[in-house]
């Protein structure tokens, strides 16, 4: 059988999640603001999200009872397709 959610913990958990968009977005788009060119700043962005795919993948591994190392992969690998995907669906609705 499977716990429900105490109610009275709505307002915490969604300010626990507004907190990790926060973080994550800002993971993403802060080289902006230090890097003045946008294609370096793009680099620096794709490579910090790919370590970070990879440390939340393991993590998950980890705290989950699977191998770390291959969920890392797999997490990263997923995470790098989605991104390639939006990337080029960009593009696509650009031109």
């Amino acid at each position: 059988m499977q716990e429900k959610p105490d109610p009275r913990r709505a307002v915490q958990s969604a300010f626990t999640i507004s907190i990790a968009y926060v973080k994550g977005g800002l993971l993403r788009l802060i080289h902006y603001m230090f890097i003045p060119r946008a294609s370096e700043a793009v680099v620096a962005s794709v490579v910090l999200t790919l370590i970070a795919l990879f440390i939340f993948g393991y993590a998950k591994g980890h705290f989950t009872g699977n191998k770390p190392f291959t969920s890392a992969f797999l997490t990263t690998i997923i995470g790098a397709i989605a991104s390639a995907a939006a990337f080029a669906l960009a593009k696509l609705v650009k031109h």
